[in-house]
Formats: structure tokens, sequence, C-alpha cells
């Protein structure tokens, strides 16, 4: 993932920390305060990298729809990767993102996240938003696309100015795939070097 893409991302989920407080618990824009509030538990609270990227972690587990996104950044290859690779691929990738976006944590500097609004999404919900910028500049858009699982919802996707991160994270793993003869084992294998995960016995 681009340097640009993980700023980004994970900015978004600290200015999230600064939204007000929830609305009604079936709003899907609670949803979005209550990541809010989790990301401030997790800027409040020192420790390790190691530490820090295990908050993230269960964060994003929580509030994401981590299986959904996982098959969706990896794309056609889903359906070519056997079953012992599309589970390892879907823990890696969990693994990536706490690890990438917690080490960015330390970005926040003022920023505030503002819910205006929401609407039905072909999922579910799609919440919109604005980052206010400390200094008057013009805010930055971003709009959660959120699943109703069962009356539960799930955040699977940002978009900033109209950006799709999940997008944009599918093309980067497809070039990696791409550059390993078109084998999900090449991307496997890469996500392990950078999460210091070893294969699976």
């Amino acid at each position: 993932m681009t340097r640009r893409s993980v700023l980004t991302a994970a900015f978004v989920l600290i200015a999230a920390a600064l939204a007000p407080a929830a609305l009604a618990a079936a709003d899907p824009a609670a949803v979005i305060n209550h990541l809010g509030n989790r990301a401030l538990e997790v800027l409040s609270k020192n420790g390790t990298p190691a530490q820090r990227a295990a908050r993230f972690q269960e964060l994003f587990r929580e509030d994401f729809d981590v299986p959904g996104i996982a098959r969706f950044v990896l794309g056609r290859y889903w359906k070519t990767a056997t079953p012992e690779q599309q589970e390892e691929f879907v823990k890696l990738f969990e693994d990536y993102i706490a690890l990438v976006y917690s080490a960015q944590l330390a970005a926040y500097s003022g920023e505030t996240l503002k819910v205006t609004g929401s609407r039905p999404g072909p999922e579910g919900a799609i919440v919109a938003s604005e980052i206010v910028r400390p200094t008057g500049g013009q805010p930055v858009k971003v709009e959660w696309h959120l699943t109703d699982r069962n009356g539960t919802y799930k955040i699977n996707d940002v978009a900033v100015d109209g950006i799709s991160m999940a997008v944009t994270q599918r093309s980067e793993f497809a070039a990696v795939i791409q550059r390993n003869g078109g084998q999900v084992q090449g991307l496997i294998t890469q996500l392990r070097e950078k999460t210091g995960n070893s294969a699976p016995r």
C-alpha cells in the first residue's frame, strides 16, 4: 500500500476519534461515532508498537467487515486461491492493516471529524462526514460504507474525496500477484514477511 493511502486511511480513523457522542444504536452514524470512541482509547494509551498494533487490530476486527473486505481486495484471485490460502490471507490481511495503520497513529494533529448525514447504500448505509482542519483549510469529504449484517452495521469501505480505500488496496494487491506470475502465494509470502508471520504448519 502506498504511503499516501496509508496516511490517509490512518488519518481518517484518527479523525473519527473526535466525532460527537453516539446517536441511537440503530443509526448507522452511531457506528462511526463508536469507532471514534474506540480510536480515542487507542490514542490515549501508551505502549509498544506491538501493543498499539494489537489494540488497533481489535478495533479493526470489531468495527470493520474484515472477511468481506479481504475477499474484495483479493478480487478475482479469491476464487483461484485454495481454502487454505483464503484462510491465511484473511488473517494476514488483518495483521497487515493493524501493523501498518497503527504505526501512523502518531500523525494525529488536531483535525476533527464531523458527521454530516447518512443515506441508504447498496448493502446497508453510507455515512457522510468531513474532516475539519485546525488551520481552517478546505474540509476533506469522507464517506463510510457500511453493510447490514442482520441488524449489525460493519464498515466495508472508506472513500476519501471519492477515492475508495478498498479499491486502492485491491489494485495494489493485484499488482503484487501479477508480478508473481498470477499466483496468490506470492502475495501471501510478501504479507508474511511484512507482518513477521511464519508459514502455517
